[in-house]
């Protein structure tokens, strides 16, 4: 059954992404509030699916900890659902993503009206120096812009490898960071299609205010977000002792996961 409703949740999720991508070509001749309010859409859609067929539901906290203006979110990423299930909270949002995505028909189309930053990665520290420049202006112009700062998406339990990118972007931006804790891998990991039933939490943290060095920041930034996912992750497995297969065993000699 677990399997049943997984494959069922995919094919109605690009279903129903498909069908907003196409109702909503109107709003690529239209002001980029209204392609933000389809990206909302979309999430709200999302997520209304994964609970009614998968049994999973997201709840958030800490939101009161959302600044208003420009500012950079840094949320932990373990998997494809902390790419969609955060939107709903901002009215506007910029992403820092995989230029290959700006490519691809339709959906690409709309990352492009809506401004989000594609990144080369074949150019190297020239690219930073893109994304640096390009971030500066959507953060001055009161965007909130969403950097992973591992990059790419961590299995639950993997020792943490965060990037110094953020810390340049933030540093010569001088705005302030939102780090986010996740568990989202737990239910929905990487690489699978098994969507886990039970509740995702995901948590908003204090703001990291402007002001830091690199090193400051990126060990803070860190610290902050390991431990809260720690214990996210902790108060799902006692929630759910089987979710603890989720989670491998580290090979003698492996990195803790805290910073």
């Amino acid at each position: 059954m677990l399997m049943f409703r997984s494959v069922l949740f995919a094919i109605a999720f690009h279903a129903n992404l498909a069908l907003i991508l196409i109702a909503m070509l109107p709003t690529l001749v239209m002001p980029r509030s209204a392609v933000f309010a389809m990206g909302r859409l979309w999430a709200r859609t999302s997520l209304w699916l994964l609970e009614k067929i998968c049994r999973l539901r997201v709840e958030c906290r800490g939101t009161e900890h959302i600044p208003g203006g420009g500012f950079i979110i840094a949320p932990k990423h373990q998997s494809a659902l902390e790419t969609f299930a955060l939107l709903p909270f901002f009215s506007s949002f910029i992403f820092v993503l995989k230029r290959e995505l700006m490519r691809i028909p339709l959906f690409g189309w709309y990352l492009l009206k809506a401004g989000q930053i594609g990144i080369d990665r074949r150019k190297g520290p020239a690219a930073l120096a893109d994304v640096v420049r390009r971030a500066g202006q959507a953060l001055h112009e009161g965007n909130p812009v969403f950097l992973f700062p591992e990059g790419t998406r961590r299995p639950v339990g993997a020792a943490p490898d965060y990037k110094p990118g953020i810390a340049r972007v933030y540093v010569e931006t001088g705005v302030p960071c939102l780090p986010v804790a996740v568990n989202t891998g737990l239910f929905w990991a990487r690489r699978s299609l098994l969507r886990r039933p039970g509740t995702v939490l995901i948590e908003f943290l204090e703001p990291i205010p402007p002001g830091l060095d690199k090193r400051r920041f990126l060990d803070l930034l860190k610290s902050r977000v390991e431990q809260a996912t720690q214990r996210l992750i902790a108060e799902a497995i006692a929630k759910d002792p089987s979710l603890a297969d989720v989670v491998p065993t580290e090979p003698p000699g492996a990195p803790a996961m805290t910073g």
